[in-house]
């Protein structure tokens, strides 16, 4: 279990997260949690706006899961091909689906571990709907999630199932999926992996991996 002391240093950067990005929702456009779902297997090794682009005439071209079992193998893979992994991704979908029609009438299951039995489906993606389409307390460990949360010490470990489970520990179960996004909104938007604005992070102060000179031009520095 964490010392208070822990407790206390997430606390204090998780409250100055929830400030700076108060409406945090997944980047991912969906309109229920079996877009979502689909979405979700998409994005790996992928950004969401690509995504969200595939996705825009994806959804209105394949509506239930009987759809993408009932086109071929080849049509699905040109309608996801800028997704990259497009034979994997068509081939994880198809038996998501089947699965789906099979063992769930159609639904995706609203429960954490019979969304991980699915085909295509690991703990961030379940995560990710259980926490987002579902309400169900939930934490997707993505690549932001899990650089930041080396960052700030809480963890010295890229293992993803350590990371949820030590920031389970950190924060209150009504924040871990909003944490996710918190995260994912800071590395986006200040945290950046290669060029981090630490002279513009409302962390600097308490960051462990503040750097004065990240985000500096190389004119300004001295």
């Amino acid at each position: 279990m964490p010392s208070k002391a822990e407790i206390s240093y997430s606390k204090k950067i998780f409250d100055l997260l929830k400030k700076e990005y108060p409406n945090p929702k997944p980047a991912l456009v969906y309109s229920n949690p079996f877009q979502l779902l689909i979405a979700t297997i998409l994005s790996a090794q992928c950004t969401d706006e690509r995504v969200n682009i595939v996705t825009q005439t994806l959804f209105k071209k394949y509506k239930k899961p009987e759809d993408y079992i009932e086109v071929t193998s080849e049509e699905l893979e040109k309608d996801i091909f800028s997704t990259g992994f497009y034979k994997q991704k068509a081939k994880s979908i198809k038996n998501c689906c089947r699965e789906l029609i099979e063992n769930h009438n159609g639904k995706v299951p609203a429960d954490f571990d019979a969304l991980t039995k699915l085909s295509g489906v690991g703990r961030k993606t379940a995560s990710v709907v259980a926490g987002n389409g579902f309400g169900i307390p939930a934490i997707a460990v993505d690549t932001h999630v899990i650089r930041l949360s080396n960052i700030f010490k809480y963890v010295n470990t890229k293992d993803p199932f350590k990371i949820e489970m030590k920031l389970k520990e950190l924060l209150s179960e009504k924040d871990w999926v909003s944490s996710s996004h918190w995260l994912a909104s800071h590395g986006r938007k200040i945290c950046i992996a290669r060029r981090p604005k630490c002279l513009e992070c409302i962390l600097a102060d308490i960051c462990p991996g503040f750097n004065p000179e990240s985000g500096r031009k190389k004119h300004e520095r001295k």
